[in-house]
């Protein structure tokens, strides 16, 4: 049996809705399962409506069974009459005394009953299904209508459901279900009607209406390649925009406008971001700079699309107009830091100018750690990293904070360096993010992040489930990442300890966690490799770091699980012992042959993976000494010094990472 469901609404906000639309499929997944009606769709989606095509959809509920389970013989029978529990049981299950049956489960007798549930006509359980799934939907805000009764997204204007082309009658959200759709508005504001499945695609279709959202973005970008090949150009590449207008289009036009070539005097950054910021155009280069040309993707429908272009360039050209009075007005000012000492940064962490002297004593430290000689030139690219914050255009165009700032910096005649610094200050800030192009914008860099946590978290601004608003992850994440790309080591234990006392005491070791938790999704391994060492307590990210890979490569290895069996039957076997190894002691070949070997690992110690490796190759020794040597020896010292050994090439291990945190 053919299934669709349409729910019509007005038009969608493509952000939220882009959010939702991963759990949109998922979600009705869920219904199907919880109706038992599981099978194979599509799923289609348009600014004003949601749809959903079975092909071979079910035409009943498949049969279940429902098993009731009751307390046990001893509570169920009392004196040898049934007892209340029992007397519940009968209730609850639809049976009579004399049909009780008791089954064992988990040991114990208790009352089962297990019965058949005969599937209900799909027809009869489809209006739940519907109402069941727009409740399961999340998008945020929502809006109210119909003196407040209903909330969604957006207001509910027509439902259908069609079975086979026989209409599912329902009510919900105070619309009736009907055979009838809007299509676009350049051919009707009123709902049409359709009589079936297959004229409700062709009125679609002859209304102005792509229904699939991937052939809207694959006419998009048909579009775009003919202008650019027609005009010498090239369009930039914007996924996320390019999803946002898909999400808003329904019939989409891709139109070439301009903009007068002055405007390009403003810091093209700027001039992007208000293009795809406020109208979701498409930026233009041509010759590798920015063109004073934009493209804009319309959703009308028309003949001659010159009064849409215009119409959209009056609009651009007012916002260019400001920017670029924004631009020389904040030209004019220059970067003035007199501003940020009365904004606040956040309540208990004084303004912005407190943030920045904090960042200046992190960044002096960070020198040392790194051996910097660019001391005096970082603190003055800190001292007006956060200047650019009080002017116009960031107050406009809050993304540009740091870029601006780098633009301004420029102009009252700082170096490019110090400049760069400025733009790169809150780099990386994304997963797939740029990161700082030296030390000294790294060290600008971290002296931000790092204020940054060790201040939200001395607040107790703690992240806690998925709730971080203030992008605490994000930082930490930072953090590690810019520490790896200086490749220079970095205890960072030793390093919060240093900073600690800018800001109210707390527990560091929770900030420490949190900050090494986030390598856990550095590597693509499994995780018990970096929960290994992690545990071996080490700090130094670069140390880990190579740990971590160590790990990885000697993985990749054939012999890995045998070589990992025996250091896991040695690490359970090693008892606490800092006691010294004595030669003089051992009377077995075996305990001689494995220490002479073990000797020779410890010259491997300034190279990870060469110490792993030879650790490794211990293996053959090891076993030897397992199979042939009793450590439980009856002279006390000898056994002693047996356990010595095994402790001390287990701790030599766990300089690498803890071998009983590894599950292979």
């Amino acid at each position: 049996m053919k299934l669709l469901i349409e729910i019509g609404t007005e038009e969608l906000p493509a952000i939220p809705l882009l959010k939702e639309l991963p759990n949109i499929t998922k979600k009705w997944e869920k219904i199907l399962q919880e109706y038992h009606l599981e099978s194979e769709f599509k799923f289609f989606y348009t600014p004003r409506r949601l749809v959903f095509i079975h092909e071979n959809f079910k035409e009943k509920q498949d049969d279940s069974f429902v098993e009731f389970i009751g307390a046990p013989r001893a509570i169920a029978y009392k004196d040898g009459k049934l007892a209340q529990a029992g007397i519940s049981f009968l209730e609850k299950s639809g049976l009579k005394e004399e049909e009780l049956e008791f089954k064992e489960i988990k040991g114990k007798e208790v009352l089962y009953c297990q019965k058949q549930v005969q599937g209900l006509q799909s027809k009869a359980v489809l209006a739940q299904m519907i109402e069941a799934f727009l409740k399961s939907l999340s998008f945020g805000k929502t809006m109210r209508w119909g003196d407040g009764r209903f909330e969604f997204i957006r207001a509910i204007r027509s439902l259908c459901c069609i079975l086979n082309d026989e209409l599912i009658e329902f009510e919900s959200y105070g619309v009736k279900s009907a055979k009838s759709t809007f299509v676009h508005r350049s051919a009707s504001y009123d709902l049409i009607a359709f009589a079936n499945i297959d004229e409700y695609f062709k009125t679609l279709e002859q209304n102005y209406i792509i229904l699939d959202q991937e052939q809207r973005k694959k006419l998009i970008i048909e579009q775009l390649k003919t202008l650019e090949k027609e005009n010498d150009i090239t369009i930039a590449e914007d996924d996320e925009l390019l999803a946002e207008v898909v999400a808003i289009t329904e019939y989409p036009k891709a139109l070439l406008g301009h903009f007068e070539k002055e405007y390009l005097e403003i810091p093209s950054e700027v001039i992007i971001t208000s293009m795809r910021e406020n109208q979701r155009y498409f930026a233009v280069f041509k010759n590798n700079t920015l063109s004073n040309h934009f493209i804009v993707v319309s959703n009308a429908v028309c003949e001659d699309y010159s009064k849409i272009i215009n119409g959209n360039e009056r609009v651009l050209r007012a916002r260019l107009s400001d920017a670029m009075f924004f631009w020389k007005n904040d030209l004019a000012q220059g970067l003035n830091n007199d501003k940020i000492s009365q904004m606040v940064y956040l309540e208990g962490l004084g303004t912005l100018k407190d943030k920045i002297i904090r960042e200046q004593k992190i960044a002096t430290k960070l020198c040392e750690v790194f051996a910097n000689t660019q001391k005096n030139e970082i603190l003055k690219a800190i001292e007006y990293s956060k200047a650019d914050l009080s002017t116009q255009m960031v107050y406009e165009f809050t993304d540009l904070q740091g870029i601006m700032g780098s633009y301004y910096a420029k102009a009252m005649g700082m170096s490019d360096e110090l400049a760069l610094a400025i733009k790169e200050q809150y780099l990386p800030n994304g997963d797939n993010s740029a990161m700082p192009s030296n030390e000294f914008s790294s060290i600008v860099a971290l002296a931000y992040k790092f204020d940054t946590l060790m201040g939200l978290f001395s607040m107790g601004k703690i992240p806690s489930g998925t709730k971080d608003p203030y992008a605490l992850r994000r930082a930490a994440n930072g953090v590690l990442k810019i520490i790896l790309a200086l490749n220079k080591n970095f205890d960072l234990k030793i390093f919060l300890e240093a900073i600690a006392s800018e800001y109210k005491s707390f527990d560091l070791k929770i900030l420490l966690d949190f900050i090494l938790e986030r390598l856990y999704t550095f590597y693509e391994v499994n995780v018990s490799f970096v929960k290994a060492v992690l545990s071996s307590k080490t700090y130094d990210i670069i140390y880990i770091n190579s740990c971590i890979k160590a790990l990885i490569q000697s993985a990749n290895r054939a012999d890995f699980s045998q070589n990992f069996a025996t250091f896991k039957r040695l690490a359970n076997i090693a008892v606490s012992s800092e006691a010294q190894v004595n030669e003089n002691l051992f009377n077995t070949q075996e305990e001689k042959d494995l220490y002479q070997a073990f000797m020779q690992c410890k010259t491997k110690e300034n190279n990870t993976q060469e110490l792993l490796e030879s650790l490794f190759a211990l293996k053959p020794q090891i076993d030897a000494f397992f199979d042939k040597v009793m450590i439980n020896d009856k002279d006390e010292n000898i056994k002693n010094n047996r356990q010595a050994l095994v402790c001390a090439i287990y701790r030599e291990f766990l300089k690498i990472a803890d071998i009983k945190e590894l599950s292979v």
